[in-house]
């Protein structure tokens, strides 16, 4: 399956989001994360883990089972958390301000805008991304989309204090 000029699974501009974030990096996208939860789920099921979690979780030693169910429901909305479209194409959150602020301005991305630094529209992915956003859009900026996918991205970055 071709996206842009390059088949999925390889780098290329069209994986670059509006924000700075790059798709190809993201587990949402990727669904390495999605198909393990689903064969956690499936193994436990099969297992029948649930009764054994039941019965462990009367010991104090094993407390912690008593969240079984709560860990086997996160499982499944972890198994819901994926992306079939990178950025560009709609995917990701639909409600993104990003995107739509780009389009408007017909522009690629954040970092063809002068007032990136201080948009409160990026403050949204700051949550949980912390401070990448931003580093990668100055990447971007400085050195352009191609030498950007070849070089270091960030995914996650602790915020400046």
């Amino acid at each position: 399956m071709y996206i842009g000029e390059k088949t999925v699974g390889e780098e290329n501009d069209h994986l670059i989001s509006y924000c700075g974030l790059y798709c190809g990096d993201c587990f949402a996208h990727k669904g390495t994360i999605a198909d393990l939860a689903r064969d956690l789920r499936k193994e436990l099921r099969e297992a029948h883990f649930d009764k054994t979690a039941e019965s462990l979780s009367n010991i104090s030693f094993f407390k912690e089972y008593k969240q079984y169910k709560e860990c086997y429901d996160v499982l499944g909305a972890m198994v819901r958390f994926r992306c079939n479209k990178v950025c560009r194409d709609g995917g990701g959150p639909p409600f993104c301000k990003m995107r739509k602020c780009c389009q408007k301005k017909a522009i690629k991305g954040c970092w063809e805008c002068t007032d990136f630094e201080t948009c409160k529209k990026l403050d949204f992915i700051a949550e949980s991304h912390g401070d990448a956003s931003r580093n990668n859009l100055r990447n971007l900026k400085k050195k352009g989309p191609k030498e950007f996918i070849s070089g270091k991205r960030q995914w996650y970055t602790p915020p400046k204090k």
